[in-house]
């Protein structure tokens, strides 16, 4: 029987946990080391109904990207301090992974995944840390083509965007919370860029750097990341059972 500490040397080899910016709490954040380990769910977030459907499941771990514990001042896990979500994994005795920005940086990881998902392979990082893609479509194509594809390849329900009038060929790419790298990719020569969370005077921002610039949101610029995750533990574990999350999805609705 495998366990939870084999699982997670596993996931420190695909993205180290040394790659993490300081601000992160990536890593084996609850439960036992020694605990067996038949079956996992992976999810991008640990939400109430993730947890529901990891207990219906039988799981014994969950495989997430963004931490369960992150800032906050945790101070007590009890139903009353905020806790309530770690308190009932430990209930169920459901240990928690989290690989955050360590897996945004990793070769292979968030940001590999999506940049290959839209049509380039990635040549470059985008930013200081490492993270963000960089590359070059086999073919130019034009702005509205480029986003029919994001919204069918990202699975969106919507996409917010700024179009500069160019066509696509130089994609920088960066999942989730991209919009304070604009200029890095106006820099390193694109003409568009993918990300998500952008703000009202990003989008100026990029309207007056003439860059294409493509909000298609958070979720579906990372999620992407959960099925190559769950191929690579597959093929590292044979005996285990690893699912994707069918409960957790595109948070933000559109009219």
């Amino acid at each position: 029987m495998r366990t939870v500490q084999e699982i997670f040397d596993f996931l420190c080899r695909l993205a180290p946990l040394e790659l993490q910016t300081d601000f992160d709490n990536a890593g084996f954040l609850l439960g036992r080391a020694g605990a067996p380990v038949d079956r996992a769910l992976l999810a991008l977030d640990i939400t109430p109904e993730v947890i529901q459907e990891a207990g219906e499941k039988q799981v014994q771990l969950i495989v997430s990207h963004h931490p369960l514990i992150f800032g906050g001042g945790l101070k007590a896990v009890t139903d009353t301090s905020g806790a309530e979500k770690l308190l009932r994994l430990a209930e169920l005795g459901i240990a928690v992974v989290s690989m955050h920005t360590n897996l945004d940086i990793a070769q292979g990881g968030v940001n590999d995944v999506l940049i290959e998902l839209l049509g380039a392979k990635a040549e470059d990082s985008l930013d200081a840390y490492g993270c963000g893609r960089i590359g070059t479509l086999e073919e130019p194509m034009p702005f509205d083509c480029f986003l029919a594809r994001c919204r069918e390849r990202l699975q969106t329900k919507g996409l917010r965007y700024v179009d500069a009038g160019r066509e696509v060929r130089r994609l920088a790419v960066m999942g989730g919370s991209g919009g304070s790298s604009i200029e890095d990719a106006v820099k390193k020569g694109c003409d568009t860029y993918v990300t998500a969370d952008i703000k009202y005077n990003q989008f100026l921002q990029a309207k007056e750097l003439g860059l294409n610039l493509i909000d298609g949101d958070h979720f579906c610029t990372e999620n992407p990341v959960m099925s190559r995750l769950a191929e690579e533990l597959r093929a590292g574990f044979a005996d285990v059972e690893f699912l994707l999350s069918q409960r957790h999805s595109q948070v933000a609705s559109f009219a």
